[in-house]
């Protein structure tokens, strides 16, 4: 059963804790880039990128693409952050999640 937009926004709200312009400031470090799977730029970075615009868009004008994005990020971020790793700061899972627009170190941090 496919979660409504109302309980997608509502963890989105929750999980995606970076603002666009701190994921994409992140986007630009080398730590960033240094992380995720895919052949070039990761599908890491390249969600965070997505993230970012839709963080910018108003909902009402959100489309079915990214309503769909938004569930798979809120999946993601749930899904990685139960496995912590026993030293998470400055771990390759804190760069993925960071990616995927979620600081576990920030406000509603995992980690925090």
């Amino acid at each position: 059963m496919s979660k409504s937009h109302d309980e997608i926004w509502d963890e989105w709200g929750d999980l995606v804790n970076m603002a666009p312009k701190e994921l994409e400031d992140w986007l630009e470090t080398e730590e960033s880039k240094s992380v995720g799977q895919g052949e070039g730029e990761s599908k890491g970075h390249k969600s965070g990128r997505r993230i970012v615009e839709i963080k910018r868009t108003n909902k009402d004008d959100l489309s079915d693409d990214d309503w769909d994005h938004m569930g798979k990020v809120v999946g993601y971020i749930k899904r990685h952050g139960a496995q912590v790793p026993d030293e998470p700061e400055g771990s390759d899972w804190a760069y993925s999640m960071k990616n995927w627009g979620h600081d576990p170190f920030g406000e509603n941090g995992m980690a925090a």
